[in-house]
């Protein structure tokens, strides 16, 4: 990391606040955000902080916001302590670690990579599916085949100390029953807009742990974990990606923001029409978050526990999620 890059998230971090149950720049003038104010940068779980001071300094560096969620989420991917995003996240059952990507442009313009093998930066790879292809997604064997052809280098197959050894605890049992926020805390999704209202979004993940060899969730799946349009806004999604593929939740939120819901109530209705699709919602976390063109923020959950990071040119601060069951 450059002196430069640490100088910068160091200025970010330092100035991050904790503003429990604000979802919207409504309630967060008192944390001196200013609604409406542009670039305006939002990412899920904790991790998403240091991922949106990587974003800023790419826009500060005069990048695009493209460039910007894309080497936001990039940090997240580096990150050794992190067992639910890159190839250092928790395995599928079989032990291997398979990653999924999406990348999206506020003028429609997407890509995206499932079931990808050896690679250390599916989001790059999805951009390059997005920017150099015909195509919106790869997967498996043809994703790795076509990252090789890019010039990305293959990456030695073995698991990281710390996800190796909660693999070997897993296989004592092999009994597969996520702990929501735990388990289905698997994603960084990340939607941005810079100084002149372009939108773009960005999506990565090492899935569910322990899940079937083969599975994907959502985070790849334009519509589902993921979905930017420039007349209207973005939004993303985290937690258990079946549940959330079932009513394709961020394009649901978006579609609705186009019919004048705002963000947060775009958020709730996709969580109620969540909980409406699926059983054992006890067992089941899942988590909106969402910004409409004037800058409104909205995020909504099924259980307490989701947050998320809101990051302008100023400030860098993390918030509270509401959820429809109360904790």
């Amino acid at each position: 990391m450059s002196q430069r890059r640490k100088f910068i998230k160091q200025s970010l971090m330092g100035s991050a606040l904790f503003i429990p149950g604000v979802t919207s720049f409504a309630e967060a003038k008192s944390s001196s955000i200013i609604k409406g104010e542009n670039p305006l940068i939002l990412s899920t779980w904790n991790h998403g902080q240091p991922a949106n001071a990587a974003a800023v300094e790419k826009l500060k560096e005069g990048g695009s916001i493209v460039d910007a969620v894309e080497f936001g989420v990039r940090d997240t991917e580096n990150d050794l302590s992190n067992l639910s995003v890159g190839l250092q996240g928790l395995p599928d059952r079989e032990g291997i670690t398979t990653l999924d990507a999406s990348i999206m442009s506020g003028d429609g313009q997407c890509g995206s990579v499932a079931f990808v093998r050896q690679i250390k930066h599916p989001i790059s790879l999805a951009r390059m599916v997005m920017d150099e292809t015909p195509h919106v997604m790869l997967a498996g064997e043809g994703a790795r085949q076509f990252a090789i052809a890019q010039g990305m280098p293959v990456e030695k197959e073995e698991l990281s100390p710390e996800a190796e050894k909660a693999y070997l605890k897993w296989k004592e049992t092999s009994l597969y029953k996520p702990i929501i926020n735990i388990e289905n805390h698997d994603t960084i999704g990340m939607i941005g807009m810079d100084a002149q209202g372009n939108m773009a979004g960005s999506c990565t993940t090492s899935g569910l742990a322990y899940k079937m060899h083969g599975r994907v969730g959502d985070s790849p799946i334009i519509g589902a974990g993921l979905f930017v349009d420039n007349e209207v806004g973005a939004a993303t999604a985290t937690g258990l990606g079946e549940s959330i593929i079932r009513i394709c939740g961020s394009f649901l939120i978006v579609e609705l923001m186009r019919q004048g819901r705002t963000p947060q109530e775009a958020c709730e209705e996709a969580v109620r029409r969540l909980i409406a699709k699926n059983k054992n919602i006890k067992d089941i976390q899942a988590g909106f978050l969402a910004m409409n063109k004037e800058g409104e923020v909205g995020a909504y959950a099924v259980h307490p526990g989701f947050n998320f990071a809101q990051a302008t040119l100023k400030e860098n601060v993390m918030i509270d999620s509401r959820s429809h069951f109360k904790g």
